[in-house]
């Protein structure tokens, strides 16, 4: 089908006006995170960032950050990558009620269940812990990552298992060998969605770790907004620390985490 020049500019006037609608906000968060702070002069003021990050302490909530996306990230997709094979490529008894229940995880929301999570934590002593933060983003990560990888392992030609099957190599050894490096883009996709929403997660860090000992990144810039909610200079400057993580995870994996977004949606 031929596209006229009147179309092909219409297509970019409209996409050039929803790229501004998405980038104001951020280019509104710089504007303030470089602005003068209160009581200072005008111009560009880079060391807000320094300020920010000496002020709020966000070394040691980054750190925190760091280490519960990294367990969540691992633990996570590596079980995902078990189970989206087990239902994409074998059938088995029970898998048609087992698959629907892993779904559950993505229907309920963790406001419906982390106050009696937290008790239940508390009563075995996990509370204050990596672990009480980790593990129920851990459950809600592989029911997204179960669907995500069968929808993905479902698509690829069974020739692929049917002939790793025929030359002796085992369930194990297919997936790692053959499936895995095939679904690179898709993995490198539930790689960084789960490090994001890892990263943001601010309910479940709260409630279990009333302590604070182990406060995550946006319980830093929460506790840093209370004690300096009127100056929105240095309020900016700590939400581009936050955020500025996920920014560059994101910028060196976009090329495979595009390429699977445009797969998966073919897919389930």
């Amino acid at each position: 089908m031929r596209i006229s020049a009147a179309e092909r500019t219409m297509n970019y006037v409209v996409l050039v006006l929803f790229a501004l609608f998405a980038l104001f906000p951020v280019l509104t968060i710089l504007r303030d995170a470089f602005s003068a702070r209160i009581g200072a002069s005008g111009g560009i003021h880079p060391e807000n960032l320094l300020d920010a990050w000496r002020i709020g302490g966000f070394g040691a909530s980054l750190a925190n950050s760091l280490v519960v996306a990294v367990i969540v990230v691992v633990v996570s997709v590596a079980l995902s990558l078990g189970t989206g094979y087990a239902f994409g490529t074998m059938r088995f008894p029970g898998d048609r009620v087992l698959f629907p229940l892993f779904l559950l995880g993505l229907m309920i929301p963790a406001e419906a269940i982390v106050i009696p999570l937290f008790y239940d934590l508390r009563t075995v002593g996990m509370t204050d812990t990596y672990a009480a933060i980790a593990l129920p983003q851990i459950a809600q990560s592989i029911a997204f990552g179960t669907f995500w990888m069968r929808a993905q392992f479902r698509a690829m030609p069974t020739s692929l298992v049917e002939a790793a099957a025929l030359d002796g190599a085992s369930p194990l050894r297919t997936l790692t060998r053959i499936l895995v490096p095939a679904s690179r883009p898709a993995i490198v996709t539930l790689v960084v969605l789960v490090g994001l929403w890892t990263w943001n997660e601010f309910l479940i860090a709260l409630v279990m770790t009333p302590s604070g000992r182990h406060r995550t990144a946006p319980l830093g810039l929460a506790n840093f907004q209370g004690q300096y909610t009127a100056d929105n200079a240095l309020l900016a400057a700590g939400a581009i620390i936050v955020a500025a993580p996920m920014v560059i995870l994101f910028l060196v994996l976009q090329r495979h985490f595009i390429r699977g977004m445009i797969d998966g949606a073919s897919k389930e």
